[in-house]
């Protein structure tokens, strides 16, 4: 096609790059870059026609409002040559750089960048494309050794540093590690003391931190509730022991380990990231962007890095998770009343379902609140067979004058406790301790295997399709030794938290005396009902019954006339032997 830039003038667009908003702002590799541009541009005899800059955007794509300057110039003729100090200030992909090159050539327009290594003849493209290619290599070496060196140090036991630290740690003086900061410690422990001991809510928890005026992790008035489960379900603030790290490290960062210490463990290599920019037509014009997209790696790619404690107590940290991943759900504060039976307790004898919170308002304008059948509220009345409403007032005062029988008997208290925590016992086979150290010593041994199966290869021993298929089965017997020390973990953990609930209950509330009990603040009657696993049944013929750490006992108390029940028992009645 005809040059359309036949004016007898030579005139050029100098385009420069920076990929990172660091470079950008302190502006050398560009100011460098055009100042390079120039001097070439004065030396070869070409009109600048413009100077466009790209700050702070990835090679990896052409949606940049620089780039989009330099093709609409192009467009419109009378360019020569866009100039570029490298190849990959175009673009990082080859096949970007081929698509420009043929795009301006048809406006008689070349690519040229100042370290071109062939000529314009078909020999010179291919020898620049063969080093495009060779530079895309390269870079993918780069970045891979970068990765690897990365695993290395967090399997040291390192911290491989980011922007920003977790809120409440700052970075060690090298940056291997984390030191506790305890301003802002002392926030991420009032978090955990507000969602797991006083039971608040996401939003309850986002709200105080609000009112207080306490400042949120990047230094702003407001809370997100994200931001606040997210803290409360990072592994680095939940205290482990040393033996709990140890069955997640090497055993080199293991014997670093103080037997008596308490560790947080900062997870590397969790998620990998895909950020792209895009170009967006709005009605102000095109807008730049860049979509950042997260994935969850396979859990067996995980690698533990043991830091500094956070102070955060166990029983914290672990009612503050359990409440949030919904093993624990928030008590309802619907209507400006506390609901005691809220949170998943109270359920429908006739579907099994949740009973909800309900206000219902009188002709006068008075609210009365009641405990009211999910299934039939969304479906509608053949949804269910329990058609009438339980009195909130009535139904929690029936199932509090029981519990308190229960506290004022502590010896029976106490024997279903233990029988509650002998069961769970029961379900950990054989000696966990040693399964546990057993488990372990598969995941060494399957590491240990893998660096030697990599060396074969390297030194030629075994072919690639050999290696390939022992590495998988190594990451199979990784696996699932590694499911199996999660279940052990996990039920330890379970019984760790039963023996805690048991001192608490039998400490706490226990020893108190009847007109202790009667003080409880419905929050703390909410919090007994917890330790003892409450349940409580809704029966379609009136009735209530209650089940827990105790047992079993049907037909607690009647709800509305009609209900063949025994009424509320006092402490010293009778009740059914639990099974």
């Amino acid at each position: 096609m005809p040059s359309t830039n036949g004016r007898g003038s030579r005139r050029a667009i100098l385009y420069a790059r920076v990929s990172t908003e660091e470079q950008a702002r302190s502006g050398y590799s560009l100011a460098q870059q055009i100042e390079a541009l120039r001097a070439y541009a004065e030396r070869e005899g070409y009109e600048v026609l413009e100077e466009v800059l790209d700050p702070g955007h990835s090679g990896s794509s052409l949606d940049r409002p620089g780039m989009d300057r330099v093709r609409g110039l192009v467009q419109n003729g009378g360019v020569a040559a866009v100039l570029a100090q490298d190849r990959d200030r175009f673009s990082r992909e080859p096949a970007y750089t081929y698509l420009l090159r043929r795009e301006f050539e048809e406006h008689g327009t070349k690519l040229k960048a100042l370290n071109d290594r062939g000529d314009e003849s078909a020999e010179g493209e291919l020898t620049d494309g063969i080093l495009d290619q060779l530079a895309k290599f390269e870079r993918a070496k780069i970045k891979e050794r970068t990765r690897r060196g990365k695993l290395r140090r967090a399997r040291e036991g390192k911290i491989v540093a980011t922007v920003t630290p977790d809120f409440g740690y700052r970075y060690n003086t090298d940056r291997t590690g984390y030191v506790v900061d305890e301003e802002a410690m002392s926030v991420v422990r009032r978090i955990f003391y507000m969602v797991g001991v006083e039971g608040l809510a996401m939003r309850a928890t986002k709200r105080a931190l609000e009112a207080e005026g306490v400042l949120s992790p990047m230094g702003k008035r407001y809370w997100h509730q994200t931001t606040i489960r997210r803290i409360v379900l990072d592994d680095v603030y939940r205290p482990h022991t040393a033996h709990e790290v140890a069955a997640l490290v090497s055993p080199e960062v293991a014997a670093r380990l103080d037997a008596k210490g308490l560790y947080g463990v900062w997870w590397f290599n969790r998620k990998r990231t895909k950020t792209e920019q895009v170009a967006v037509e709005g009605p102000e014009g095109r807008v730049y962007k860049r979509r950042t997209r997260s994935f969850d790696n396979p859990r067996e790619e995980w690698i533990a890095v043991p830091v500094a404690g956070s102070g955060i107590p166990r029983e914290w940290a672990d009612a503050a998770r359990a409440r949030v991943e919904g093993g624990v759900r928030s008590p309802s504060q619907a209507g400006h009343r506390f609901w005691e039976l809220s949170g998943g307790m109270c359920r429908c004898g006739g579907c099994g379902r949740t009973m909800m919170c309900a206000r219902v308002p009188s002709r006068n304008g008075k609210l009365h609140y009641y405990y009211r059948c999910s299934e039939r509220a969304r479906n509608g009345k053949d949804a269910c067979t329990v058609t009438k409403m339980a009195p909130a007032g009535k139904t929690e005062a029936r199932v509090w004058e029981f519990v308190k029988g229960l506290l004022l008997e502590p010896e029976r208290l106490r024997a279903g406790l233990e029988r509650m925590i002998q069961q769970e016992r029961e379900g950990l086979r054989g000696d966990p301790e040693r399964e546990a150290k057993a488990w372990l010593e598969r995941v060494v041994e399957a590491d240990r295997k893998r660096s030697g199966f990599q060396d074969m290869a390297a030194e030629g021993l075994i072919t690639m399709p050999e290696l390939r298929e022992k590495l998988a089965d190594l990451e199979e017997t990784r696996r699932v030794a590694e499911r199996e020390l999660e279940l052990l973990r996990g039920r330890r953990e379970e019984l760790e938290r039963l023996e805690r609930e048991k001192d608490v209950v039998l400490e706490t509330y226990a020893g108190l005396t009847l007109e202790g009990l009667e003080e409880l603040e419905p929050e703390e009657r909410h919090r007994v009902y917890q330790m003892l696993s409450l349940a409580v049944l809704v029966n379609p013929e009136g009735t209530i019954g209650v089940s827990g750490v105790f047992g079993e006992a049907e037909n607690v108390c009647e709800l509305w006339q009609g209900s063949r029940s025994r009424r509320s028992r006092g402490p010293g009645s009778r009740r059914p032997s639990p099974h």
